[in-house]
């Protein structure tokens, strides 16, 4: 209520305040000062009314309703009040004069009488009253820091009670404080001494126009109280009265009705505070929360990207151990061939410098032939580096790091927008072949928003988590490499702008249950010789070369055979598997990636990283069929010669995806045979 007791204009409780026509108020002697003068027959601004709020004016003398005036009073300031009202000296004579609001900035000119047209607000006066009483009564001063002692003055612009000594040390009297105004802590009238009570104060209204006579009636077209004489001959006489007191106690019903519905606003405002004071404790709290959690998000993608940097850098270990083996093997193997042929050239001169033509000839064709071939051993590609000094990996960041450039906070609301709807798998499209899954869908409904991509998920084939096998624009994707002899579940969801749809329903495929494939020629050995769409092997060098199948095993058990179409000179051809890095320039088994058995016409042997083992007797000649089982459950490989099982053994580090290998020479020609079932007579030992 503080606010509601203070002048406009001079900041301070209301004293001796008058009522202006647009019902705010203002001290009296505050009015003196916002009086301006305008010119002879202009009317002020905002001074257009209806008769009924200002016709108690001298319509004779005024302007203020005539419809031809127009503008704005000109005047020029000279002083100005503390809440930046614009005040003047009170010399001005009050013919063609107005006051404006300092609230609403109305203006109304003043006729002969002046400010004393204007009634004095009676009822705010006393309400004054009994709130300074209310502060009067054992006011302390609210700066002491011990044991508060009365206060002695009050400033009205700080609202503070100071003490003496208080008031002299933080409200000096000079500087900007100076015009600050000190009123005692009571501004009740005393008589005698001593306070007189607030009722014995007021005494009834009189009329401003007839000071001697009390307001008893009130005029409802003016809506102000009038006496008995401005009835009987006055402006009032034709207006419509009613009695002072019933039209008082209507407006106080009038305004306490109003009150109710105020009080319940009030009510609903309090509720409000209080709300939004919780809603800033959990504003506190969500946002310690969440900062927690986008913390624990971003961390979740560094420790993600140090993993995959682990993993980048082991392959990139392995690629320059890989190359790096290659070249050494190949130093080795070179200089071992260079020093026999060097020896061998150093022999020769020197019989060549011999002079015994019989001598020289009983040893000259042998020479001959060992000179020849050694010439043939190093043949096209011998010279060349098998590897070369370039690391024939590419890391692509650009599309991740312009992801984590646009990583942003999602709306949680789109209205106008939606997620696509789930796809539809279309299951006349949809197969299998060998270990390959083919998928096709659509989407029925196209969103508010263009889908842009899909998310195609298969789970393990033994019914775990599912994992994204590809994102993309496409609606048909052909996934490879997947186990054989299992059952796949797969699902697909659209993206767009807005967010993710909802899965597809789910479809099972199954791969086939035994494996067909041929000899890959993308990874075979350069000397390697292919036919018969890639079912025939052959090679065109002395040396041992590998080729690989194009099938890859995990898991499961997978049984295949190759027939010897070819077998001169007794040579050492080696079958098995091995992984896809495996040397492919000398017999498989000889380095710790492959794990094979080696046969000649009379006996075979088992062998992984250059180690014999399990020689058994039986060998292969042209038409015989050597049978490879993978056991990847077990971890075990078994060879059948000529339907003869050797085996099974438990080969070392036998874990991970192989292919089918085989090694051989120029002396010999197999040729692939698969999709078969594991054969009847094989015996588990």
């Amino acid at each position: 209520m503080d606010e509601e007791l203070k002048c406009p204009v001079c900041g301070s409780l209301f004293k001796d305040p008058i009522l202006l026509p647009c019902s705010h108020n203002v001290c009296l002697a505050c009015a003196r000062n916002i009086i301006v003068q305008t010119p002879e027959g202009e009317t002020p601004p905002h001074n257009r009314a209806s008769n009924s709020d200002y016709d108690y004016l001298d319509m004779d003398k005024m302007s203020m309703y005539s419809e031809t005036d127009s503008g704005y009073g000109s005047y020029t300031p000279c002083l100005k009040s503390p809440n930046g009202v614009r005040v003047f000296p009170p010399t001005l004579v009050h013919r063609h004069c107005s006051i404006t609001c300092p609230l609403c900035h109305r203006s109304v000119s003043l006729d002969e009488r002046g400010l004393r047209g204007f009634p004095r607000n009676r009822l705010l006066e006393a309400i004054v009253s009994r709130y300074q009483q209310s502060r009067s009564a054992n006011v302390k001063c609210q700066l002491c820091d011990r044991n508060p002692v009365d206060a002695t003055v009050m400033c009205e612009q700080c609202d503070v009670f100071y003490c003496t000594p208080c008031q002299q040390r933080c409200h000096p009297s000079r500087g900007p404080l100076a015009k600050h105004r000190l009123v005692p802590p009571t501004q009740s009238p005393v008589a005698g001494g001593q306070q007189m009570p607030t009722a014995t104060l007021r005494k009834q209204g009189t009329c401003a126009d007839h000071d001697t006579v009390n307001f008893s009636m009130y005029c409802i077209n003016c809506k102000t109280p009038v006496c008995m004489k401005c009835l009987e001959g006055g402006k009032h006489g034709s207006h419509d009265v009613k009695p002072l007191a019933a039209m008082w106690k209507q407006h106080k019903c009038q305004l306490s009705q109003a009150l109710n519905g105020v009080s319940d606003k009030a009510k609903d405002a309090k509720e409000f505070l209080v709300q939004l004071k919780n809603m800033l404790q959990q504003i506190q709290e969500n946002g310690v929360e969440f900062e927690a959690c986008l913390v624990a998000q971003c961390d979740a993608l560094i420790e993600a990207l140090t993993r995959q940097k682990a993993k980048l850098l082991t392959k990139v270990t392995k690629e320059r151990e890989y190359k790096l083996k290659v070249v050494r093997d190949q130093i080795t193997h070179c200089t071992m061939k260079l020093r026999q042929t060097t020896g061998m050239m150093e022999y020769c001169l020197e019989v060549i410098k011999e002079n015994d033509p019989s001598g020289f000839l009983q040893i000259s064709d042998a020479l001959i032939k060992r000179v020849t071939s050694s010439q043939d051993q190093w043949v096209k590609g011998a010279l060349e580096p098998k590897v070369g000094p370039e690391f024939d990996l590419t890391l692509n960041t650009d599309l991740l790091l312009q992801t984590i450039i646009q990583l942003d906070f999602v709306p949680s609301k789109v209205e106008s927008a939606t997620v696509p709807p789930a796809p539809l798998l279309q299951l006349e499209k949809c197969c299998t072949r060998n270990n390959s899954a083919t998928l096709a869908w659509r989407v029925s409904v196209s969103p508010s928003n263009p889908i842009e991509g899909y998310v195609l998920e298969l789970d393990d084939g033994n019914g775990g988590q599912y994992r994204e096998v590809y994102v993309g624009k496409e609606t048909v994707c052909t996934v490879d490499g997947l186990h054989f002899n299992s059952s796949y579940n797969a699902r697909v969801k659209a993206y767009n702008s807005t967010g993710v749809g909802p899965y597809s329903k789910t479809v099972v495929l199954k791969t086939s249950d035994v494996a067909w494939f041929t000899f890959d020629p993308a990874s075979a050995h350069r000397d390697i010789v292919l036919t018969n769409e890639n079912q025939t092997v052959s090679c065109n060098s002395y040396d041992d070369r590998v080729v690989l199948g194009t099938a890859a095993f995990s898991k499961g058990v997978h049984y295949w055979e190759l027939m010897v179409d070819r077998y001169d000179n007794h040579p050492d051809p080696a079958f098995g598997v091995a992984r896809i890095n495996t040397m492919k320039d000398m017999m498989l088994g000889k380095d710790d990636k492959a794990w094979a058995m080696y046969v000649d016409n009379n006996r075979s042997w088992f062998m992984h990283n250059n180690s014999h083992t399990n020689r058994a007797e039986g060998g292969i000649s042209k038409g015989a069929t050597v049978g490879i089982l993978l056991d990847l459950n077990k971890h075990t490989v078994t060879f059948f010669v000529n339907k003869q099982q050797h085996g099974p053994v438990a080969f070392e580090n036998l874990e991970g995806v192989f292919m089918p290998a085989v090694s051989i020479n120029r002396n010999v020609q197999v040729t692939l045979l698969t999709g078969m079932e594991v054969p009847k007579n094989f015996k588990q030992q």
